[in-house]
Formats: C-alpha cells, sequence, structure tokens
C-alpha cells in the first residue's frame, strides 16, 4: 500500500491558490482528469440518448459507464443506479414515492444526527400521509446513537439514518440498524453523502435498502446518486412523465440527464481506484478497496497529528467523540466565536478554509446545546497534507490569542 500526497496534490490545479482546504465535508476540489472527463463530453457530440447519431450513441456510453462506476464503488448493481439533482432532491423524491403507501398509524424514524436532507423530507411526507414521527437520539457527550430499539415498532415504515454525521463524524453501526429494522418489516434509507468520501461503501454488507450519496463530496462534480436493488425500484411508482420510460432506473431520472457530469462522476471513481494507491492491481473494485485503504491510513494519521495539536490548546471543545467516526471534527471555543474564527482563518496571511455553522444538521447542532450556530468543522480529505494541518493549528494558536 502506498500514499503518495505529493504526486496525489499534484493533479488538483484549484491547490495551485495555496489554500489549506478544511471543506471538505461541504465538498471537495476537482482532479484535472475530472475536469477534462467533463470537458471531453461536452467537446464531442452529444444529445439525447439513442444509437443512431454519435451524439445518441456518446450519450449512452456515458450514462452506462457512470453507472458501472458507480456500481463498483457501492458494490451495488447498475440496474440499480439512479442518478439526480442531488442527494436532497433524491430523498424527497422517494419520500413522496415511498409514503403513499403509508396510512395513519405507521410510523417513521429519524435520528437527530442526521443532515437536514434526511430529515425533513421524511417529516413532511410523514404529515402528509397521517403518519407519526418517531425520533431516535444521540448523546451529547459522546456522539453515539441511542439503541434503535427504543423508537422501533412493528408499525415502522422507514428508518432513515446517516452513515456518517456531516457535522461530528459519528458513523453508526449501520448494518446492526438494518438488521433490526427488517426484523421489523422497516425499509432503511441510508444517507451516506459523508461516509462514501471516507469508507468504501458495501451496499448488502450495510444492509441499506437505499444508498444516497453525492459525487461532489468524493473529487466529483456535483449531483446526487441513489442505489437500491433493482427488485426493489420495480415496486415503487414514482410520479413521471407520461412519455418518458417505464424502465428501471430511468423511471425515477427526472428530465435530461447532465451527462457531462456523469462523464466526470465516471472519471472520479476512476481517479479513486488508480491514483489513492497506485501500486494497486485487479478489478475497479478491487482498486477501489485498497485506494480506501490507504485513504483511511493517510486520513488516521493527519487525524491523529490534529488531535495532538488541539490537546495542546486551551479553550477548545471538540464535539466530535464517537468511538467509529470519519476525519471531521467540530470546534467550539471558551472565549471566542466560530464565526470569528472562520474569519480570522481564512484571511490572507493564513489561507486556511475552515468554514463555521450548522451545515443543515440542524438537529445535530441543537441537541450539543449549539443552537443553530454550530461550530468550526475541519475536515480532512484526500489532498490534506502535513503543512495543511500545521498551517490550521498555528492559525488556531494565534486566533486563541487575539
Amino acid at each position: 500500500m502506498s500514499y503518495d500526497i505529493t504526486a496525489l496534490r499534484s493533479q488538483f490545479p484549484a491547490l495551485a491558490a495555496g489554500t489549506a482546504h478544511f471543506d471538505g465535508p461541504g465538498g471537495t476540489q476537482t482532479p484535472r482528469p475530472v475536469i477534462d472527463a467533463v470537458a471531453d463530453a461536452l467537446a464531442h457530440p452529444l444529445s439525447n440518448r439513442g444509437q443512431n447519431a454519435p451524439g445518441e450513441r456518446n450519450a449512452d456510453t456515458i450514462v452506462v459507464e457512470a453507472r458501472r462506476a458507480l456500481a463498483d464503488l457501492l458494490a451495488a448493481d447498475p440496474s440499480g443506479i439512479v442518478f439526480g439533482r442531488s442527494a436532497t432532491q433524491l430523498t424527497y423524491d422517494f419520500s413522496r414515492t415511498l409514503a403513499r403507501s403509508w396510512a395513519p398509524g405507521d410510523e417513521v424514524i429519524v435520528t437527530r444526527l442526521d443532515h437536514d436532507a434526511n430529515v425533513r423530507p421524511w417529516i413532511q411526507a410523514a404529515e402528509r400521509a397521517g403518519a407519526t414521527v418517531r425520533w431516535l437520539d444521540f448523546d451529547p457527550a459522546t456522539g453515539e446513537l441511542e439503541p434503535l430499539q427504543a423508537v422501533l415498532s412493528e408499525r415502522t415504515r422507514v428508518v432513515a439514518v446517516t452513515a456518517a454525521s456531516n457535522l461530528i463524524g459519528t458513523r453508526p453501526a449501520i448494518s446492526e440498524i438494518s438488521r433490526l429494522a427488517h426484523e421489523a418489516g422497516a425499509l432503511v434509507y441510508v444517507d451516506g453523502v459523508h461516509y462514501t468520501a471516507h469508507a468504501l461503501v458495501d451496499l448488502e454488507a450495510l444492509g441499506a435498502d437505499f444508498f444516497v450519496c453525492s459525487p461532489y463530496k468524493f473529487l466529483g462534480p456535483h449531483h446526487g446518486v441513489l442505489a437500491a436493488r433493482p427488485e426493489l425500484l420495480e415496486t415503487l411508482r414514482p410520479d413521471k412523465l407520461l412519455p418518458s420510460t417505464d424502465a428501471v432506473p430511468e423511471r425515477f431520472e427526472l428530465g435530461t440527464l447532465p451527462y457531462e457530469f456523469l462523464a466526470g462522476t465516471r472519471a472520479a471513481v476512476d481517479f479513486l481506484a488508480d491514483r489513492l494507491d497506485p501500486a494497486a492491481t485487479g478489478t475497479r473494485r478491487e482498486r477501489l478497496a485498497a485506494g480506501c485503504a490507504a485513504l483511511e491510513a493517510h486520513e488516521d494519521d493527519l487525524r491523529a497529528r490534529l488531535d495532538k495539536g488541539l490537546a495542546a490548546l486551551d479553550g477548545i471543545t471538540i464535539h466530535s467523540r464517537a468511538a467509529d467516526r470519519t476525519p471531521t471534527l467540530l470546534l467550539t471555543f471558551a472565549d471566542h466565536s466560530t464565526a470569528d474564527a472562520y474569519r480570522f482563518l481564512a484571511e490572507p496571511e493564513r489561507n486556511v478554509h475552515a468554514p463555521a455553522g450548522s451545515f443543515y444538521a440542524i438537529e445535530t447542532s441543537r441537541r450539543l446545546g449549539l443552537g443553530d450556530t454550530g461550530g468550526l468543522r475541519v475536515g480532512l480529505a484526500p489532498y490534506t497534507d502535513t503543512e495543511d494541518v500545521d498551517r490550521l493549528l498555528a492559525g488556531l494558536a494565534d486566533f486563541l490569542t487575539t
């Protein structure tokens, strides 16, 4: 296993600006092969999918290759890969579709650990159906979810849960949650947007019936992806236009797909497979597994360096405490505003981007006692290096003396 951070960073044109990026949980920078793939798709004939004109064939090839790439990334069936504008849009679409079978007395479980994109759509769908919403809480002292059994019942229809908190990094035991939910006859809808950037996804191992992610969180373009078993998708009847195909997965894809972004997403998956561990061999899935292992080792080393440096600074509270978590930390300060810290770090002489806020994890922020303000979020990405971490720590040390 090898991880050449210098070679890797050379592939990201945006890093030439000199910013130390800790904003990866909100969206990563883009490597050159992804940029080139988007440009290449737009530079060649492109039209609605078909098999006659060159533009039709190009569009069709892009879609097929993107589905295969995402299937390899998520250990899913290509026929169960659905593309959408965003994970939020996909969750709204699927919550509305699933809610058609709900009735008063049915129950939906959401958690206080989730991004609001995996909370509000389910609450609103439940309200329209007359179903009951049950909240799965977490312990603010540890960041760990409470046991699912406390809110699960035979009336539960869906458990909506994050695979990793985008605010404090907690990685719940999704496979166990899925097992319990399935025993109760419920479906499991997993928000994997933050998780996919830091872990090797295996849809079957997680037990997720639906899994959503966003390529722009793992070096790709802005859009959303949902993975599910094709046979499950066959049972769902979403609203769609009359002339549009009823085939799965296309019946869930509204309008013309962003072909150039799908080309970029395929390139992002290939980048993860080929550049994180250049020595890896085998199938794309096998190379992705090796690359993810190399990435996790790299991020673990950096997180240890970051944890050690933060421990040496007085007046900082770290709210990311779960035993299993991504390299994403939420910080607050005893005598300073996190918004002030954000601005201080971003000043040209430091040029460190670590934004402050609740980042749509509003329930999580409130449960932590931080209201709607949240904190300073520090997230590692594949291109983060030791110099970035040291600049952040130096900047925070200076900030605490102001």
